[in-house]
Parts: structure tokens; sequence; C-alpha cells
């Protein structure tokens, strides 16, 4: 046996209609594409999402919202994320070496969840302002890049 000598099983398949053939065929004349029109025309394609003319659908529901283009969006850092680094100095660079942060060309923020004990120079994009004072009561500073 080879795929040569497959067959499909008997009364799967069905011969094709040959439209438009002679009256004796049933299937002239219009041969099933009705009058006129232009699904009789040939070549005649309709997109999944035509409607018959009526009024499509993402034109029929309204729009809304907007995109603000001078949003920021942030790589968030907390402040008992830096208490377990050996670092002195931190900055976005070291911070993607420890794979704290994703990718260097997003801004980093500083966010003040968390306790920090030890003294450390971060240098971040933003920074909260709990953040800020949990830094330097541990004796360390905040610098904005």
């Amino acid at each position: 046996m080879d795929l040569s000598t497959l067959k499909p099983r008997p009364g799967s398949t069905r011969k094709t209609k040959r439209r438009g053939r002679g009256e004796g065929s049933g299937l002239a004349v219009t041969a099933g594409r009705g009058h006129k029109g232009y699904g009789s025309r040939g070549g005649a394609k309709q997109r999944a999402w035509f409607e018959g003319g009526q009024m499509p659908l993402q034109r029929r529901l309204p729009k809304f919202g907007f995109t603000n283009i001078n949003k920021v969006v942030y790589q968030v850092i907390n402040v008992s994320d830096l208490q377990e680094t050996e670092a002195k100095e931190i900055t976005p660079d070291t911070l993607y070496e420890l794979k704290m942060i994703r990718k260097k060309r997003i801004p980093v923020k500083l966010l003040g969840n968390g306790e920090i004990t030890k003294k450390v120079d971060i240098k971040v994009n933003a920074v909260s302002k709990s953040a800020r004072e949990k830094v330097e009561k541990a004796g360390g500073s905040v610098t904005l890049l």
C-alpha cells in the first residue's frame, strides 16, 4: 500500500455541479447566480464583513476613548528591592544587569513600598515622595536623570 492507491471512502464525496452547461442540466441560464446584481457578474467576491449594503457593524457602533501620545510608562522598582542589592550606586544600567528591569530604554521609577536600611546612591528617571524620604532617612541620595 502506498499513497498513490488511496481513494476516498464510498459515498464520502460527490461530483461538483457543472453550472451553465445547457437546459438539460437544470442549472442553465443564470447558473444559480440569480438575476442581475453584483453577485451575478464574473469575478464578484464579497468580503466576509459585507452585509449586503446594510450599514456595516464597524460603522454602526460608536467610537470611544483615545490614546494619549504624551503618556510616559515607567518600569517600577520598589525600595525593598534595593535592600537586597550589594551595589552602592544604582543606575538603570546596574538594575538591568541585576535583571530587575527588562529594558534599558524605558524610564525607571522608584516607589516607596517596603523598607531600606543601607546607604545607597540612586539615579533614576522618577521617584515618589515616600521613596525619596526612605532613601534619605537611610543616609542615601536620589538624583533624577
